[in-house]
């Protein structure tokens, strides 16, 4: 059996089908702003509505279209929620065992200045926590911290969300990045260092517009040289990890780096006035000496060990030897029901070609199996025994079951996109409809597409083909779309319903969200409008900065 897809399916009319098609798109914008139903429901209602739709516009086959989505499910959970398991887990084992009351204290002793501690803990310590586990941990471990240190709850949660942007695309451990390179079939070293670009310039700002937010204008200049510490040892690391190693470790090598730099620098460097929220309580007697190096050194070392293991699970001699000589990966060379059935037709291709399907998972030199070892190591460093290892895991994956299955659910829809042609037919649409200007759009729907979804990695799920057709189409470099979904995705984080509730919860203001977001939303309309002028100076001015394909 054989089945093209046709673009132009209802009506003759690409418009026409366009608006059909993306009627699972707007249910989901329903669904989860307006219904605001729980991420899992809404992901599989969608995915079945994209069946119905995808069988009776274009008369895909019932038993295609579910083939379609099963390859994205099973690609959704591995290797991606493998990923995101065993980083959680990671973390858990951290806060189980107490070693996290060492790393907070480690943190917040440095300075009783409310900006130098925004700047450690919602920058520094955040970005780290946003390389190793994602999945809300961040902002909401970051904004218990401000509140442990007597931050208000509404600042403090604010702070995180702002703050929490540059490593986002790279955290846990690349998934989203890792994503766009799956959907879009385009090699993640590449993916990495078109996106690395944009978040070696959002770490230079993001310390100093993070700071206004904290202390207003009037108080940034005091604390500048440290802000410029963080965000420049930020950028720095960011940029060459990014291009040369890939996406797995910017997040965490970068983090690390600000946060030893920046803590170098304050023992050596002191504001001229230490600033502090009005009527703020008396500071705090410091804890920097109720523990020794040793201690410090043991809290951290999950995170040292991870370091390390991901270092080496990186290397192309560590993934050549696991893939040519030992051979441990699961491959499945012809997706049942799928593979040599779907063929692409013009424009998209000259000919009808075939729409190859095949499913390859590297188990052992997957990065989910690195975080997975550094679990495992970690646990014979801190003393945790293998039982209550065991237990910490099952109590991980109950903690992340919803969200492991609104992830596949999302694959599932993006994968059935790109088979069916929904993606194709959205993507000839915005290049017919909005041409040489689809560079400020593209950003808009990343933004958009997390707003939705609460996933930086679900937008490059959803989005990430249709912004690679669409840029294909314009005769645009699809490395401009693919890494400015990323980078409107990114800022997105501020305004997402999920993001904020996990803010509201860690800072007990749940009940307040639409507090936060009416904050939160003006600060993302300028960082978005940033993002769109930096993706034009890219795509207008200095095109080969981008890596080619």
């Amino acid at each position: 059996m054989q089945w093209l897809q046709n673009y132009a399916a209802v009506g003759g009319s690409l418009g026409l089908t366009a608006l059909v098609v993306a009627i699972p798109i707007f249910y989901l914008f329903w669904a989860l702003a307006v219904k605001r139903m729980k991420g899992h429901i809404a992901g599989i209602s969608t995915l079945l509505l994209t069946i119905a739709v995808v069988v009776l516009a274009y008369g895909m086959p019932v038993s295609v279209a579910f083939s379609a989505s099963a390859l994205g499910m099973v690609t959704g959970l591995f290797p991606i929620g493998w990923i995101i398991l065993t980083a959680v887990f990671l973390y858990n084992l951290t806060v189980e065992s107490g070693q996290f009351e060492i790393i907070k204290s480690s943190i917040s002793s440095l300075s009783t200045d409310r900006r130098l501690q925004a700047l450690l803990v919602a920058f520094c310590f955040s970005a780290f926590m946003e390389g190793v586990s994602g999945q809300g941990a961040p902002v909401a471990v970051a904004a218990a911290m401000l509140i442990g240190l007597g931050f208000p709850a509404l600042p403090a949660a604010v702070i995180c969300l702002v703050a929490n942007t540059p490593p986002v695309p790279f955290g846990p451990v690349g998934t989203p990045t890792i994503m766009m390179s799956t959907v879009t079939e385009i090699n993640s070293l590449t993916v990495s260092k078109a996106i690395g670009l944009d978040m070696t310039i959002l770490a230079l700002v993001i310390p100093i517009f993070m700071l206004v937010v904290v202390a207003g204008w009037k108080n940034v200049a005091g604390v500048l040289p440290a802000a410029l510490v963080a965000g420049g040892s930020y950028a720095v690391t960011n940029y060459y990890v990014s291009q040369f190693m890939g996406p797995e470790l910017p997040a965490i090598l970068s983090s690390f780096g600000s946060m030893v730099c920046l803590g170098v620098f304050l023992r050596y460097w002191r504001p001229e006035t230490i600033w502090r929220f009005p009527n703020d309580p008396e500071v705090s007697q410091s804890t920097a000496g109720q523990y020794s190096l040793g201690q410090i050194v043991k809290a951290w070392s999950p995170f040292i060990i991870l370091m390390a293991v991901m270092g080496i699970w990186g290397t192309p001699a560590f993934k050549n030897w696991v893939a040519k000589d030992l051979k441990w990966f699961v491959m499945i060379p012809s997706w049942p029901g799928l593979d040599g059935i779907v063929y692409r037709t013009a424009p998209i291709v000259a000919a009808p070609a075939k729409y190859a399907a095949s499913y390859r998972w590297d188990f052992f030199s997957a990065p989910g199996t690195a975080m997975l070892f550094s679990a495992l190591i970690s646990m014979a460093v801190l003393g945790i025994s293998p039982a209550t290892g065991f237990r910490g895991f099952v109590k991980t994956f109950r903690q992340l079951q919803f969200s492991l299955v609104t992830l596949a659910s999302v694959l599932g829809i993006g994968f059935l996109a790109n088979y069916s042609g929904m993606s194709y037919t959205l993507g000839l649409a915005f290049a017919f409809y909005t041409g040489m200007l689809f560079p400020v759009f593209s950003p808009i729907i990343g933004y958009l597409g997390v707003f939705l979804t609460g996933s930086v990695t679900s937008s490059a799920a959803l989005f990430g083909k249709l912004q690679q057709v669409t840029a294909t189409q314009l005769g645009l470099n699809p490395m401009l779309t693919i890494s400015a979904n990323l980078f409107g995705a990114d800022i997105g984080k501020l305004i997402s319903p999920q993001s904020i509730a996990v803010a509201c919860a860690a800072t007990g203001l749940v009940g307040r969200e639409t507090d936060i977001f009416r904050i939160t939303v003006k600060y993302s309309v300028y960082l978005l409008l940033f993002v769109i002028a930096i993706v034009l100076i890219k795509a207008w001015f200095i095109p080969g900065i981008l890596p080619k394909i």
